[in-house]
């Protein structure tokens, strides 16, 4: 019998646009790590920060980032799960509070987008070089109110940290090789969890729009974006591979736990990706948008353009 899984399955492990089914697997992998973990935490932080993206956070607007995104958070919030679960079944196990704080700080890497209603211009995008350490100012502050210990901030705001693209990450202060391990697994899910999502490409077109808000980058257009991202890539993946220690390939411990096979799905999708992108830029810049029509992400872009 070919237990092989099937395209659909394996395109339903990208699907991250329901947060209670998303919730529902993340929960699932943890609870394979560990049968008697107490989730109250976790799903106090996950609801407040699903409030915050709906804008029923209090004095807090909705997040309207278009690129960074709830499907964002909750791809790499699920991407992370798999990691975690990869590198506990490696023989490297997770102790349930290090769970804890992986979920945390992935939940909260990107609420620097977030504006408050007194100080509500633009999408929030303006932000973009400062939502890090606005967001690990949300974070103490969100930490403070609900009396949370504070070596469990310092431990969130290294891990976020992490997620900063232009910070070395050799250069960021863990408290131990232990903490910063933690933190590898957070920075490889957020780069390895965006960059597998089916709609990565179309997607890209909505992070021209932020970073033209932001005046950041040099882009001269949605069409040198996309013609960039392939040095991006290359950086990342030599960042993947180096300072963050190949973690990624820990994946492949949960697919085969999960799915029977020794497949890292996440590098395959962003191979996939990338190849795909490769034929996009080969063609004339006026072909972008027929070549990249998933979820009317294009069509969106272009309006707003």
């Amino acid at each position: 019998m070919n237990n092989t899984p099937t395209p659909d399955q394996i395109n339903e492990l990208f699907n991250n646009e329901d947060r209670h089914i998303v919730w529902a697997k993340v929960t699932g992998i943890i609870r394979r790590m560990s049968r008697d973990y107490d989730f109250a935490l976790i799903e106090s932080v996950y609801e407040d920060i699903m409030r915050l993206f709906h804008g029923d956070y209090p004095d807090y607007s909705s997040i309207k980032t278009l690129y960074h995104d709830l499907p964002h958070t909750l791809e790499v919030l699920l991407c992370g799960a798999r990691l975690m679960h990869g590198v506990h079944l490696s023989g490297d196990r997770l102790t349930d509070e290090e769970i804890s704080l992986i979920v945390i700080a992935i939940l909260m890497h990107d609420v620097g987008y977030a504006q408050r209603k007194s100080e509500e211009t633009g999408t929030g995008a303006q932000h973009t070089q400062t939502h890090v350490q606005r967001g690990i100012e949300f974070m103490r502050q969100y930490f403070a109110d609900q009396n949370l210990p504070e070596h469990v901030a310092v431990s969130v705001t290294a891990m976020i940290l992490g997620t900063e693209h232009n910070r070395p990450f050799a250069q960021i202060c863990f408290r131990d090789e232990r903490s910063r391990m933690l933190g590898r697994i957070v920075a490889t899910a957020d780069i390895t969890g965006q960059m597998a999502d089916r709609i990565y490409l179309e997607k890209l077109l909505f992070l021209y729009l932020e970073f033209k808000e932001a005046n950041f980058g040099s882009y001269e257009s949605n069409y040198d974006l996309l013609r960039q991202t392939n040095r991006f890539y290359e950086t990342t993946r030599a960042k993947l591979d180096g300072v963050l220690g190949g973690i990624y390939k820990k994946l492949e411990y949960h697919f085969k736990d999960t799915m029977g096979v020794s497949n890292n799905y996440y590098l395959e999708s962003i191979e996939k990706n990338m190849a795909y992108l490769a034929k996009v830029v080969a063609h004339d810049e006026e072909e972008l948008y027929t070549m990249l029509k998933r979820h009317g992400v294009a069509e969106m872009s272009r309006r707003l353009s």
